[in-house]
């Protein structure tokens, strides 16, 4: 088995701007992802907007730099994450693809290996 992070990008503005119909079929995509990976979905969450992050950026010196917003600005914020232990990327992709997020015009999900250090 091997750990996948998946991460779900879209616009912010299209998203405030979907109808309580548009989001609930969403949510139901995402209770059909989390049926489907079962007890090998180990974590996932909504995130606030972009507009709500803090950024540590290097400084050069000891302090890091800490400003309000994303470390940049993109067309694309990241709307959320999962983390799913699966046997392979391909078994991670096919979840992926069942994300409702792939079926807006301004989606896109991102899906990369974890790094086992033990």
């Amino acid at each position: 088995m091997a750990k996948y992070l998946v991460l779900i990008y879209g616009s912010e503005q299209e998203w405030d701007a979907q109808t309580p119909e548009e989001l609930k079929a969403k949510e139901s995509g995402h209770i059909a992802f989390s049926a489907a990976a079962g007890a090998g979905r180990l974590s996932g969450e909504e995130l606030e907007s972009s507009t709500t992050a803090t950024t540590l950026r290097a400084s050069g010196g000891d302090t890091p730099i800490v400003t309000d917003g994303p470390f940049m600005e993109t067309k694309e914020a990241l709307g959320g994450f999962y983390i799913v232990d699966v046997p392979d990327l391909d078994a991670a992709v096919a979840l992926a693809r069942m994300l409702p997020e792939l079926r807006e015009r301004h989606g896109a999900v991102e899906v990369r290996p974890i790094v086992d250090h033990g």
